[in-house]
């Protein structure tokens, strides 16, 4: 009869412990990382080139609308988010964009308020900050 009764609360002191550990685990966000390891992911972010919002390149063939845009962009001269170079061929970087007519790789829509990006106009280093 103790056999028995110690081999439940095992079993069910195992599942327990099974539970929290794969809930705990499902719940790890970012702000569980420690400042060191924050440091490391913004670290490989910026060198592999996360060039992108809301899973949109941030670089290749764009077309200009004025309603239904991927992306609300508005033009700052500081403290942009990305850094746009205009191109006429190869927008294969971070950061250029070649303006199309037809087949963009995504819309844009320039607004004076609430963007979704900010962006600013240069002639050479374009990318993200």
């Amino acid at each position: 009869m103790k056999v028995s009764i110690h081999l439940t609360f095992f079993a069910l002191f195992a599942f327990l412990a099974i539970s929290f550990t794969s809930s705990k685990q499902k719940k790890s966000t970012c702000f569980s990382l420690t400042n060191i390891d924050k440091n490391k992911a913004i670290t490989n972010i910026i060198e592999n080139g996360n060039c992108s919002w809301n899973n949109i390149n941030l670089y290749g063939k764009v077309q200009i609308v004025d309603a239904f845009p991927d992306i609300k962009v508005q033009i700052v001269d500081a403290f942009p988010d990305i850094k746009v170079k205009w191109v006429e061929s190869f927008p294969d970087d971070c950061g250029k964009w070649q303006k199309v007519e037809a087949f963009p790789d995504f819309k844009i829509q320039f607004v004076d308020a609430f963007p979704d990006i900010r962006i600013e106009n240069v002639d050479a280093f374009p990318g993200m900050q």
